[in-house]
């Protein structure tokens, strides 16, 4: 196959070799405005949204709400129900319209506030002690439902009941069971994010809480991504479905989340029993009629694709509703008339907006470019949803309910946008290991003349992509400031592409994926003859961090530098280490002691290999990371530097498999950078004194 190059790529190289502004730094994207959480009153009316801005002196975000009225088109946003010290955020309507509850920190603890729109004074409607981790009001406006940390013998909230610790038990922490820890936190045994319900009388929250499945052991919403996507009232507010994974011995070999559903007074029914995969996102159809939730098919693989099945209500019977479309539905919400359901889908590079119709199962594509997220139904039919792109972060907009073009309802970087120079994004495919179609995307300053050195950047996951999206850790755009083309490939394993696509890297993560990125890396020469693919450094972090720690030993004279963030050096050793057992068991086909599983294991591990490292190398790692252990990093660096290859350890002890503060953001974005200019174009382009943070979801 040949490489083709997509049109709108060459129409961008055409702009002038002028620069129209100045680099984006890594300050700019630190200080960028994010959107999220929108949610419309019951009228379709009024929109509220939450924005972060950045305290950069603070290193810290702070959350404000604002309230848009939709039904003059060119309204100003304005901010409501909001203080300067605290974070105002999750904001939800009431079911009568008339008020907006949130949650804020200011009493001292994350708890429930309400007031009245549009501009009423807000009010704390709760008093949890420890404060509140989430919420979901119920439909019927009388009860909502909340979660929070608690011990597994609490028998309300309150937590009264709870058995005091004994005295002069030292400081260890003692186990008889994993999780040990996870993500970034030590667990606390007996202790589990649990959901508690409260009545609602005058919008307060009354009494102390009645627990949610009080037999169950486990957390709700799940650990550590779960969130108010994992729950879901039913039409008349008196049963509350959720997920939730059981705990115990199993529970970190165990991908098997179920929908439980809660009636008052009555035991959980756990409504997926038969299924021991990802069963998740329980949503309730607007008549009541229907849940449909989504549901992996494979025990231990959490990048399987997840399928959308309806569950009657009335009758029990379940039919799965999108397996003949070979995507995993990302997000999930029902359309205002209950006749199809709004999902997001990566497709090659992309995530757009797609309707399923409930009774067909019909898929149609609904937005063209950029990743499409928190998708809110209005009642009239249209639909209010985050956009972004490469170019630019999410914005709000509005999808008409009768054809026409998607409306914009906010700018919210556009001042800092309109500052910096514009950047060229282009897609090339190309014919990749077995033949297979592979995609990849250029991205470098628009209008620049003259050959550009190539950062090569290799996503994690490993089931994952550097699709067309805006990121606040790897930042496509960003890496290419400074004059380089920023160059990625979604190799074997990617998303976005079919199952099967993505399944082919397992047991074969150095081998379809290494040939991808070599023919990848020459067909992004073949496709823009600007790129110097002869003067490049590969990038990569989590897998991507694993495939650097390859490369080093097996493609030794393909880079002139290499930066390997919370890489893997061992994967017999990881396998050991990590949290989520089903993980490397599912990767490497079994358990690591198995002879079997261990040939495949010392095939492709990086370790095998440090004998002909020779490349420099750029080591990073938080100590927060209990994914992948810090420890590979030190390994890595010791490694290095006992062989004298030029190579520099940034070790974060306050960040976890993610680097997430403003300043050790920018940091990291100045060491890369540095690390780049020294190997690449030494003299040329600025020094970057600032960034955002790196990583990728989970690997």
């Amino acid at each position: 196959m040949k490489t083709l190059l997509l049109a709108g790529f060459a129409a961008l190289a055409l702009v002038p070799s002028t620069a129209i502004a100045r680099p984006m730094t890594a300050v700019d994207l630190a200080s960028m405005k994010r959107i999220g959480a929108p949610v419309a009153s019951p009228d379709g009316r009024w929109l509220v949204y939450q924005l972060r801005e950045t305290d950069l002196a603070a290193n810290r975000g702070r959350i404000d709400l604002w309230l848009l009225d939709l039904s003059r088109p060119g309204a100003e946003a304005v901010r409501i129900a909001s203080t300067p010290e605290h974070n105002e955020h999750d904001p939800k309507f009431s079911a009568d319209g008339r008020a907006l509850y949130f949650l804020s920190g200011q009493s001292g603890s994350e708890q429930l506030w309400r007031v009245e729109l549009p501009s009423g004074t807000p009010q704390r409607v709760s008093d949890v002690a420890g404060g509140i981790s989430g919420y979901l009001l119920a439909p019927s406006g009388d009860r909502v439902a909340i979660w929070t940390d608690r011990d597994i013998s609490c028998r309300d909230a309150a937590c009264a009941d709870a058995p005091e610790a004994p005295e002069g038990q030292g400081s260890a922490r003692t186990y008889d069971e994993t999780f040990v820890r996870h993500w970034d936190s030590w667990e606390t045994p007996g202790a589990f994010s649990r959901i508690f319900t409260y009545p609602l009388v005058d919008g307060r929250l009354q009494g102390n809480g009645t627990p949610v499945a009080p037999g169950l052991r486990g957390h709700a919403p799940t650990r550590p991504f779960g969130g108010g996507e994992e729950l879901a009232w039913s039409a008349d507010g008196r049963t509350l479905f959720f997920t939730l994974r059981e705990a115990g011995r199993e529970e970190p070999n165990s991908t098997n989340l179920d929908i439980y559903a809660a009636r008052e007074g009555q035991a959980a029914e756990n409504l997926t029993p038969a299924n021991e995969a990802v069963d998740t996102a329980p949503a309730v159809s607007p008549d009541g009629r229907w849940l449909a939730y989504t549901a992996m098919a494979r025990p231990t693989y959490e990048a399987d694709r997840l399928v959308i099945h309806l569950r009657d209500l009335q009758t029990g019977a379940v039919r799965p509703l999108t397996q003949a479309w070979d995507r995993s539905v990302g997000s999930m919400a029902w359309a205002a008339d209950g006749r199809s359901l709004l999902v997001t889908a990566q497709d090659v590079l992309d995530t757009p907006l797609f309707r399923v119709d409930v009774r067909t199962g019909a898929v149609t594509r609904l937005t063209e470019s950029g990743s499409v997220g928190n998708v809110t139904p209005l009642r009239d039919g249209s639909i209010v949803y985050t956009l972004n792109s490469i170019e630019a972060p999410d914005d709000l907009w509005l999808l008409p309910r009768r054809g026409g073009a998607p409306r914009r309802l906010t700018s919210v970087n556009a001042a800092l946008l309109a500052e910096l120079d514009p950047v060229a994004v282009g897609r090339f495919s190309f014919a990749g290991a077995g033949g297979d179609r592979v995609w990849g995307q250029i991205v470098k300053p628009a209008g620049t003349s003259g050959r550009l050195p190539v950062a090569y950047l290799i996503h994690g996951g490993p089931q994952g992509s550097f699709n067309n999206s805006w990121s606040y850790r790897w930042n496509p755009r960003l890496f290419s400031a400074p004059g380089y083309a920023s160059v990625s490939v979604d190799f074997h394993g990617s998303t976005g592409y079919g199952q099967a696509f993505t399944d082919s890297i397992r047991q074969n993560w150095g081998g379809a994926p290494l040939e991808d990125l070599r023919l990848g890396l020459a067909a992004a020469g073949r496709a823009d003859p600007q790129l110097d693919v002869a003067n490049s450094c590969a990038l990569g972090g989590s897998y991507g961090g694993y495939m650097v720690n390859w490369i080093a030993g097996n493609w030794p004279d393909g880079f002139k530098c290499l930066v390997s963030h919370a890489g893997i050096l061992d994967t017999r050793i990881m396998a050991y280490e990590t949290e989520e057992l089903w993980f490397t068991e599912w990767e490497n086909g079994g358990v690591p002691w198995d002879p079997a599983v261990r040939a495949t294991i010392e095939r492709w591990n990086p370790i095998n290999f440090v004998q002909n490292w020779r490349t420099p190398m750029l080591v990073i790692h938080g100590e927060r990371d209990f994914r992948i252990p810090y420890s590979q990093s030190l390994a890595m660096f010791n490694a290095l530097q006992r062989q004298n290859i030029p190579s520099r350890l940034v070790m974060y002890p306050d960040e976890n498999h993610w680097i997430l503060k403003p300043q050790n953001s920018i940091q990291w974005y100045r060491e890369v950078h540095n690390w780049l200019q020294r190997y690449l174009q030494p003299g040329a382009g600025p020094t970057m004194g600032s960034g955002a943070g790196a990583g990728e979801r989970g690997r």
